[in-house]
């Protein structure tokens, strides 16, 4: 279950772990790959925000990629 968030964002007002959109596609695969032998493939994604919305669109997208590429 992934709790989508993307406020962590360099370009997010409120967080200041400086990550970029490419580190939740990272964050998103290394989880993925951990974690697949225990969900026997199952995933769910549930979005939660982010407050500068072209970083939530560009992280938000870098995320569905890195699922769906789990998906195949």
């Amino acid at each position: 279950l992934f709790s989508a968030g993307f406020d962590a964002h360099k370009d997010d007002p409120l967080a200041q772990l400086q990550l970029t959109s490419k580190d939740f596609y990272e964050i998103t695969k290394r989880t993925i790959n951990y974690t697949k032998n225990y969900s026997d493939g199952k995933v769910v994604s549930i979005l939660e925000g982010g407050y500068d919305l072209n970083a939530l669109a560009n992280s938000a997208e870098q995320h569905v990629k890195a699922l769906l590429e789990f998906a195949k």
